[in-house]
């Protein structure tokens, strides 16, 4: 499997911990990437360290709508409360036949309470929001929920632990193949849109389970059995 057969990857929200740490591995696996934020400079300078962190990454920093603009694959890695305004600033530049990958979890931290809570979406999940956002023919999927952001910027070690994708297949079957360009990831076929909302509720439970178990690296998700 090939990194270029992928395309253009945008991370709006590279920035953050979590997106950052998505385009330190996919930099790693030779991706040709575009950091968005809504600040420019910010995009650059994440840009800029992780060209440094990667020996020949193909990346560079934007805003998001320019990130989001003629990228096949457009990663969305922002708190839940930004989710709407970050939509609706790069929807005019979005196409159909793009991917929207959702790792948009809604943690109760979106309105003061604790990140080992949810709050219900009216839409059902964070990923089935943002599909009634995108123009008709952008596909969404949600994916990378559960993925530990301090594990993904280690890249001396590999991720262990499984991805659940969720969408319609094409794309679900893409993004999972994207999942697995990053060594110790393995994409699980997840189903329709609508089960992201167990997968964004399991992520609750997990920074629960690694506050009460005292993991500052955060634990990964294995379903043993699946046949390969």
């Amino acid at each position: 499997m090939s990194s270029d057969e992928f395309g253009t990857i945008a991370i709006l929200g590279g920035t953050g911990d979590q997106g950052l740490g998505l385009a330190l591995r996919l930099a790693a696996a030779g991706c040709h990437l575009v950091i968005g934020s809504r600040d420019k400079a910010r995009a650059e300078q994440a840009a800029s360290d992780i060209a440094k962190a990667v020996p020949d990454a193909r990346v560079e920093g934007r805003g998001n709508r320019e990130a989001a603009a003629g990228s096949e694959i457009v990663v969305l890695s922002v708190p839940f409360e930004h989710t709407v305004s970050t939509i609706a600033s790069v929807r005019e530049g979005l196409e159909a036949g793009q991917i929207v990958v959702s790792m948009v979890v809604p943690l109760a931290t979106a309105i003061g309470d604790k990140p080992t809570r949810t709050v219900r979406v009216q839409q059902g999940s964070a990923a089935e929001l943002v599909a009634s956002l995108v123009p008709e023919g952008v596909e969404v999927v949600g994916a990378l929920q559960n993925v530990s952001a301090h594990r993904l910027q280690d890249l001396d070690k590999d991720m262990d632990c499984d991805v659940v994708v969720c969408g319609a297949r094409e794309p679900r079957t893409r993004i999972a193949r994207l999942c697995e360009l990053i060594p110790g990831l393995r994409g699980v076929n997840g189903g329709v849109l609508s089960n992201a909302r167990i997968v964004e509720d399991l992520t609750a439970l997990i920074i629960g389970l690694n506050i009460r178990y005292k993991v500052p690296g955060g634990i990964g998700v294995r379903f043993p059995g699946i046949p390969k």
